[in-house]
């Protein structure tokens, strides 16, 4: 049976490092909207265009997992609703699903957030402290009854 590996997370949690870990364990199609961004649009701050591109990769990530193939999920997902919603639709598929939350002090954040923009890797964005402040004020915190929930600190 398939998985669906959900990454939660504020920006520099680790996100993307636990991802491209998971996808060799796994034999995982890692699915990750700033690389979609960059490639495409060019811009990671569009917010239509990025509603888009994760729409797509949903899409993608269902048809996967009916064909039994593990997926990576990278988007953050920082409410409860989408990663209710995405939990259900993993399982309508035929998956278990596994949703990890990467637990991070802002102030870590902050000090990987400096660190990264400092030498941006390829398929990232720069984000100062005032986006990464904005996300934490609209980041829902996983509760210990979300389903299949794996903490990371």
């Amino acid at each position: 049976m398939a998985t669906l590996h959900i990454l939660c997370g504020l920006p520099g949690s680790g996100k993307s490092t636990l991802a491209k870990k998971l996808e060799s364990e796994h034999a995982a199609l890692r699915l990750t909207p700033d690389e979609w961004m960059e490639r495409i649009v060019g811009d990671g701050y569009s917010e239509d265009k990025r509603t888009v591109v994760e729409t797509i990769q949903c899409e993608i990530a269902e048809q996967a997992l009916r064909l039994g193939v593990n997926v990576i999920l990278e988007n953050g997902f920082w409410t409860r609703r989408e990663r209710d919603e995405l939990q259900a639709r993993a399982k309508n598929c035929g998956a278990d699903t596994k949703l990890y939350y990467l637990d991070v002090a802002r102030d870590e954040l902050l000090r990987r957030l400096n660190e990264r923009n400092a030498n941006l890797p390829p398929n990232t964005f720069h984000i100062d402290e005032s986006r990464l402040d904005d996300a934490i004020t609209h980041f829902e915190v996983p509760t210990p009854d979300e389903p299949n929930l794996i903490i990371i600190k």
